[in-house]
């Protein structure tokens, strides 16, 4: 796993110096800040502002803390600090992070990190920074589009789950996107072809990461989004 994280973390960086923008989003190879922003709205609109039963479950969006994982350069963050009252935000690559951080000028609600790729303990810290060893972070939802996809390596995306678990509260939501496209090879060598997920692959991730599987979109092809509920 160290070998893998050390080269996704390359990979990314290498990706972010020569467009990081086109790497995120893949639409378009030359974004400007309007129609690339716009972009993570469209997300947000695609994937909150219509499943807000779930996602909110009666909570003010404004009183919320979401977590977002595989920020890069900060298209859906934006979005999602518009939105929810607090967001964290996590990549791997040290380049994406400072492009990210640049986006959410002016969002001191949104709060982005580099991570070491597998699991979140760096918002964890910065949690106990805020209010103590004591204070017991408990997020309210977490979020992910277009970034397990190119995680190839099952154990990483299942630690990253599993970490999720420890910081949601019951009965929150982590929906996430992951390769469902069964014939596609994970490259152990590459970090753009990610591993894949068939619904039997997805239902024993859920039961051993603490989850629910409650709901289901797009099993079989590139975009198969998950609902967990923590249980």
């Amino acid at each position: 796993m160290g070998r893998q994280l050390r080269r996704m973390s390359q990979d990314w960086d290498r990706r972010a110096r020569e467009n990081a923008r086109h790497y995120v989003a893949t639409g378009q190879r030359a974004w400007s800040d309007d129609d690339f922003f716009e972009a993570g709205e469209e997300e947000l609109r695609n994937h909150i502002l219509n499943d807000l039963e779930n996602i909110c479950q009666g909570r003010d969006p404004k009183s919320m803390k979401v977590l977002e994982i595989g920020c890069g350069a900060g298209r859906v963050t934006r979005a999602l600090a518009r939105f929810f009252g607090e967001v964290y935000a996590v990549d791997i690559s040290r380049q994406m992070v400072r492009q990210a951080r640049l986006a959410l000028t002016g969002f001191p609600q949104a709060h982005i990190f580099r991570n070491n790729g597998k699991d979140l303990s760096v918002v964890r810290r910065r949690w106990w920074h805020r209010f103590g060893m004591g204070g017991r972070i408990q997020l309210d939802f977490a979020f992910s589009c277009l970034v397990f996809q190119h995680i190839p390596s099952r154990a990483v995306i299942e630690s990253y789950v599993c970490e999720v678990n420890r910081l949601l509260r019951p009965g929150a939501l982590f929906k996430f996107q992951v390769q469902g496209y069964t014939d596609a090879e994970p490259d152990l060598d590459d970090s753009w072809s990610g591993e894949t997920f068939s619904q039997e692959d997805a239902r024993r991730l859920a039961q051993r990461s603490g989850f629910e599987l409650r709901h289901q979109y797009g099993a079989g092809s590139q975009y198969y989004w998950l609902w967990f509920f923590k249980k």
